[in-house]
């Protein structure tokens, strides 16, 4: 009885404590960040009043820096107060990211030209809660353009919801990537694999491999059991996905799409929908990952299914940024 009390006193308590610090951090950001702001106003207004040009201005901020570094301490390098500034002229309404994201964060965006883009990935940190670190990533493996350019919908809404409202999931093809990017697994692009072995590696990655599938994704396991007429046969990886509310079966191809793939899947599937499924569950979908797909042969191969199956590409190096950039300005420019 003693014990159970102090157990739960102790839950209680901490609570408390956590709850307490996490807000006091919260606080802390956002005088943070909103100080900040204040004195890239105060700089670009200095600018503005005096008719300042970027080459005298510049010379001013270093000046600035080392006075302000003397005598109020660090935070106040050359580049941070060119941060400031930029931040200042990019978020007139400073609301929007105060008390939501880091500093660090900040100027991660920053370095982001293109403003829709930018608006993607701070929406994305901010409904995801991403650590810089996996902001990073998710900017160098171009998940913006790779969102804009999949599931077949290459239009100028599709972008432009991107940017206005992050990465939304309402049906099935909203979570699907084209290519998936697996640079996370140390693997040369031109490195042979088993699939038992890229499966492997997927598994001591798992947290990368979560972030990269996107929203919702929760491990269930690999080599899942089904059995049929006495014969087993299994799923590589499977996983729940919150938000759609319905398991996903990802089968792992080392070659290009096959025949025989998708009506492997299909099978599981249907196992799945008959024999796993609780009655508050969708139905089931599968997702092929192979090395390559030809859009015109996975049409027939993937079609006349009654279940959802989809095929994308992976890729185990960062895909060409530019190139993907220039087929997301050929979209918008049509």
């Amino acid at each position: 009885m003693l014990q159970a009390i102090n157990q739960q006193l102790f839950t209680s308590i901490k609570s408390i404590i956590s709850n307490s610090r996490k807000l006091a951090y919260q606080n802390v950001n956002r005088e943070l960040i909103l100080t900040y702001w204040k004195i890239g106003a105060e700089i670009v207004q200095m600018e503005r009043q005096n008719n300042i040009d970027s080459k005298t201005s510049s010379q001013i901020i270093l000046k600035l820096s080392k006075v302000l570094s003397q005598e109020m301490g660090k935070g106040f390098s050359r580049s941070n107060l060119f941060n400031m500034r930029k931040f200042y002229l990019e978020y007139p309404a400073v609301q929007s990211v105060t008390g939501h994201i880091s500093w660090t964060h900040i100027c991660e965006l920053l370095v982001i030209e293109n403003r829709d883009k930018r608006s993607f990935y701070e929406k994305e940190s901010i409904n995801a809660s991403w650590s810089v670190r996996e902001m990073k990533r998710q900017i160098e493996s171009s998940l913006y353009e790779r969102l804009a350019l999949s599931s077949g919908r290459r239009n100028k809404e599709k972008i432009m919801e991107l940017s206005r409202n992050g990465h939304e999931v309402y049906r099935a093809e909203d979570l699907i990537k084209n290519p998936y990017v697996f640079e996370f697994l140390g693997i040369p692009e031109i490195k042979p694999l088993l699939e038992k072995d890229l499966e492997a590696k997927l598994i001591r990655h798992i947290e990368a491999f979560l972030l990269e599938l996107g929203k919702g994704f929760m491990f269930v396991g690999s080599q899942q059991r089904i059995t049929i007429n006495n014969t087993h046969y299994y799923v590589d990886m499977v996983f729940y996905n919150k938000v759609l509310r319905c398991y996903i079966l990802i089968e792992l191809k080392t070659t290009k799409l096959n025949i025989a793939d998708a009506g492997q899947l299909n099978t599981y599937l249907n196992y799945y929908k008959s024999e796993v499924n609780d009655p508050t569950d969708n139905p089931p979908m599968g997702i092929i990952l192979c090395t390559e797909k030809d859009e015109i042969t996975a049409e027939y191969i993937l079609g006349g299914f009654e279940n959802t199956v989809f095929a994308s590409r992976y890729t185990t190096i960062l895909p060409d940024k530019q190139r993907l950039i220039d087929e997301v300005e050929n979209v918008l420019n049509k």
